[in-house]
């Protein structure tokens, strides 16, 4: 359940032969915290309330150390309000460009909801590549930014990716049969 597109596609496209991914647009009230995982819960919980039926959501966060944290879990604002440039700006003079991306993937069902994490640590540079979205293309991994990687690959080392393959997991050793999960 996401009203993002690219996310939908990257999930799909992990998902690829294993499951099918169905994309559900379905607005969520916005809710604040500073932990994603508390937020992916509220969505899950809320769109659970409206869908009756399994469904993940997730919520990201994106860290640079050198300001404090920010923008943490107001990623997706700050990005529509001062975009790449301004986060570039706010980096000017800093020596520490090392910043993270969390991905807290939440799982609803019948059973209750549990949270799968994913985290990958990486550097901001100038802007380079033409894929990905967001914050991709100035966050570089092994020296290529997350833009400049094909989607599979970046899929498969990303935030989202290893969160999602904590899912992947979870679902292959029985998921929601193993019993409730309810605030795991």
């Amino acid at each position: 359940m996401t009203s993002n597109r690219n996310k939908a596609r990257e999930v799909a496209a992990f998902f690829q032969g294993v499951a099918t991914v169905d994309h559900v647009p379905l607005e969520c009230p916005e809710y604040r915290d500073d932990d994603v995982g508390a937020i992916a819960r509220e969505k899950a919980r809320f769109a659970y309330e409206h869908l009756k039926k399994p469904l993940i959501v997730d919520d990201t966060g994106f860290f640079i150390p050198a300001l404090g944290g920010f923008p943490g879990p107001y990623a997706a604002y700050v990005l529509g309000t001062i975009g790449l440039e301004g986060v570039l700006r706010l980096m000017e003079g800093k020596e520490d460009t090392r910043a993270w991306f969390e991905t807290a993937i939440a799982y609803a069902d019948e059973g209750g909801i549990r949270i799968f994490r994913g985290r990958i640590e990486g550097v901001i540079v100038a802007p380079r590549g033409s894929g990905g979205f967001g914050y991709d293309p100035i966050v570089a991994v092994d020296g290529r930014t997350l833009a400049e990687m094909p989607l599979a690959e970046k899929a498969g080392i990303s935030h989202r990716g290893r969160a999602l393959a904590a899912l992947k997991e979870w679902l292959a050793a029985g998921g929601p049969d193993s019993g409730p999960h309810t605030n795991c």
